[in-house]
């Protein structure tokens, strides 16, 4: 079983003495030599560097308690063990078959997106406890309309709903900056919005979620363009403090909520310094996909990784390992890669990149690789891989000490 509370206190955060995992010799041979003896693909995750990201996470969010994103896990131990360790509380979720089949054994699980489930809705209906333990997400009347075209007012139990208000940055000059999510944007259409729920029978509004992707989700320290990254960045907290706060302000005047929720895991120094908000989520630092090594204020350790074997060699500095293309959502880019870490020096062929099946490498390190021999590799995102392998080993120094089944190991996949 995963525990991450032995002999747990703040003062084992990250330390001045350097990690194994900054001396790529040292940690990366120890996970080939602790696995070795299975098949590959294999996935790891290294319970101390888990710890340790965990316990980051909480020093960066300032006391802020924090709402685990499960679609940055998708491993339900983890989740499960992240839980028990105090600072963590509750499970942002990413669609409601998700939750109805966490609610079983969690008791504050808020669908961060909007449902449309009308099956999974009719569950929810005929279990009073897990309608009591899920909030469902909205930001238009529709989404409360699907709600009671599967069952109205007075034949189902009241259902929890939360607001989802768009957190981006409105630029004259460069339009639109984050992702698009809800069509609310003022405190004015927001509390419009609110008003609505509350006048509706069979609902209760709980919640608030505002989530600033071009903060959370985008590096200020790697490219060219980093500088005027911070630059937008700056100017979209400056207005976000102020947005947010006259949004929660609104609200306070429609209802009572239960939670303010904001924030991410590139954005928690952010989220812990607003005092409009009462809780953070983060989710992608606890195994820390290489899209957040780009960040300024903090690195996080690499938790997860997965590892194929060389198969062939079609040129002297080539060597093809079977497997490799787990690509992750997003644009199209190079960044979205699977990044060769071990051994160092290795890269993908600008024609023909990760490959479906087999995926090429080039680089002195290239040379030197025979068949047979073992690349580890880390994603661009933390919780993608598991819909891709059945579970992934956990290692404590030398050696494997369990095995923890994804949700796709557990036979589940939400989407």
């Amino acid at each position: 079983m995963l525990d991450l509370t032995a002999d747990l206190s703040l003062d084992q955060r990250p330390r001045s003495v350097s990690p194994e995992w900054h001396d790529p010799s040292r940690y990366w041979p120890r996970l080939s030599a602790a696995t070795g003896h299975l098949p590959a693909p294999v996935a790891v995750i290294d319970r101390d560097a888990l710890r340790y990201n965990a316990l980051d996470l909480l020093v960066r969010a300032g006391g802020l308690p924090i709402r685990v994103a499960s679609k940055s896990v998708r491993i339900r131990s983890v989740l499960d063990a992240v839980l028990q360790m105090p600072g963590f509380r509750g499970i942002l979720a990413f669609t409601l078959a998700e939750a109805l089949w966490l609610a079983e054994t969690h008791d504050d699980i808020v669908v961060g997106y909007p449902t449309v489930d009308r099956a999974g809705l009719a569950q929810l209906f005929a279990a009073e406890e897990a309608a009591r333990r899920i909030t469902l997400m909205g930001d238009d009347p529709a989404h409360l309309d699907i709600i009671d075209s599967v069952a109205s007012a007075g034949s189902r139990p009241d259902i929890r709903v939360a607001i989802d208000a768009d957190a981006s940055l409105r630029s004259i000059a460069l339009g639109h900056i984050g992702v698009r999510r809800s069509a609310l944007f003022t405190a004015g259409e927001v509390a419009a919005f609110a008003r609505k729920i509350v006048r509706r029978p069979g609902f209760r509004l709980v919640g608030l979620q505002m989530y600033e992707a071009q903060i959370a989700g985008q590096g200020d320290n790697a490219g060219a363009d980093a500088p005027v990254i911070r630059l937008m960045q700056a100017r979209s907290r400056s207005e976000l403090r102020e947005r947010r706060a006259a949004i929660v302000s609104a609200l306070s005047e429609v209802a009572a909520l239960e939670f303010l929720n904001g924030g991410g895991t590139g954005s928690l120094e952010f989220t812990g310094s607003d005092e409009s908000l009462p809780e953070a989520s983060a989710g992608s630092g606890l195994l820390g996909g290489h899209l957040f090594d780009g960040y300024r204020s903090f690195r996080p350790a690499p938790a997860s990784a997965f590892a194929f074997d060389v198969v062939r060699r079609p040129a002297a500095d080539i060597a093809t390992v079977l497997g490799g293309g787990w690509i992750a959502s997003g644009p199209a880019v190079a960044s979205r890669q699977p990044l060769p870490v071990w051994p160092q020096g290795l890269r993908t062929l600008s024609r023909e990149a990760a490959g479906e099946v087999q995926t090429p490498l080039q680089g002195r390190e290239a040379e030197r690789l025979g068949v047979g021999d073992r690349v580890w590799f880390r994603h661009a995102k933390s919780g993608e891989p598991a819909e891709r392998i059945d579970s992934y080993q956990l290692v404590s120094g030398d050696e494997i000490v369990d095995e923890l089944p994804t949700y796709r190991g557990e036979g589940k996949a939400f989407l």
